[in-house]
């Protein structure tokens, strides 16, 4: 039992609470070891009357065999006392007199239910989220709070209404990291006095009702919609641009115009369509339409 040696622990120096658990689980090993010893002693050495009670003993000494996993600890009370924690190991406690509460380690996940909440800008919601948190202290989760997991599990549903209840709907859809970060601060904080360091935070579903997912949708399709027009008219502006240089170019080189020319006849000729093309050359083109402009003049 935790008692059997008073007076060792007055000369142990224990520098951490892993060496203080450990000197516990020896000081528990001891106890059973020396039981189990003087029920032996007592069977095969004495003899008589007092092998019942040496049978009785030992029985007694290996019913309070216990094994803890490496990802737990022990929490031993001693006639309803806190007595400390033991480490990972075989470990003896002693029926009756003692009890011991195991508490896991790891990191553990709370599937929140789906809270439905009315956002500031007076649109409900529904959202749920997981919480992710391990047992920092296993001494304050048993002695501190009934149920450590339902009680984290509580509070985070208290703390996502609260927090999404003072956010607006954009805010809610766009900042998803942000708001689940300040719900994770709040919850540990409290839980802090329960031994429990949460984690993370994640925000799952935001369900939304039908008509606000309908006006959205719209929006959004106006949005794309306003960004065509703009793309289209944008490259009209710079086709416009590209045309006049390019008409630029061929009013300034005579060369051009003909095989510019010559390209129309070519995409011309590539229809199936009959076609009739007289072809005159550009300088009597010119020499008829010098005399119309003399003509007129007179």
């Amino acid at each position: 039992m935790m008692t059997v040696f008073p007076i060792l622990k007055k000369h142990i120096k224990l520098s951490s609470p892993k060496e203080l658990m450990a000197y516990k689980n020896t000081l528990q090993m001891s106890a059973f070891l020396i039981l189990l010893l003087v029920g032996i002693a007592l069977i095969f050495a004495i003899g008589g009357k007092a092998i019942i009670v040496g049978i009785l003993i030992v029985l007694y000494a290996l019913a309070g065999i216990k094994i803890i996993y490496q990802y737990e600890k022990g929490v031993i009370f001693t006639l309803g006392k806190y007595k400390g924690l033991l480490d990972a190991g075989l470990v003896w406690v002693a029926p009756i007199i003692q009890n011991l509460r195991k508490i896991d380690m790891r990191i553990q996940t709370i599937d929140l239910p789906k809270q439905e909440v009315i956002t500031k800008d007076n649109v409900p919601v529904k959202i749920n989220a997981t919480v992710f948190f391990r047992v920092q202290y296993p001494d304050k989760a048993v002695l501190n709070v009934e149920d450590y997991k339902y009680a984290t599990m509580m509070y985070s549903q208290t703390v996502l209404r609260d927090v999404i209840g003072g956010k607006e709907l954009d805010d809610v859809l766009q900042k998803r990291d942000e708001i689940a970060e300040e719900i994770r601060k709040v919850v540990d904080e409290i839980t802090d006095d329960w031994g429990i360091d949460v984690t993370g935070v994640r925000l799952q579903d935001i369900e939304l009702p039908e008509e606000m997912r309908r006006a959205m949708a719209r929006q959004a399709e106006a949005e794309r919609e306003k960004r065509a027009v703009i793309i289209k008219s944008e490259g009209e502006v710079k086709a416009a641009e590209n045309l006049v240089k390019a008409g630029k170019k061929i009013a300034s080189v005579p060369e051009a115009l003909h095989l510019r020319t010559l390209h129309t006849l070519a995409d011309t000729a590539s229809d199936p369509n009959q076609k009739v093309i007289f072809l005159l050359p550009f300088e009597v083109v010119s020499t008829i339409l010098g005399d119309r402009e003399k003509r007129s003049k007179r």
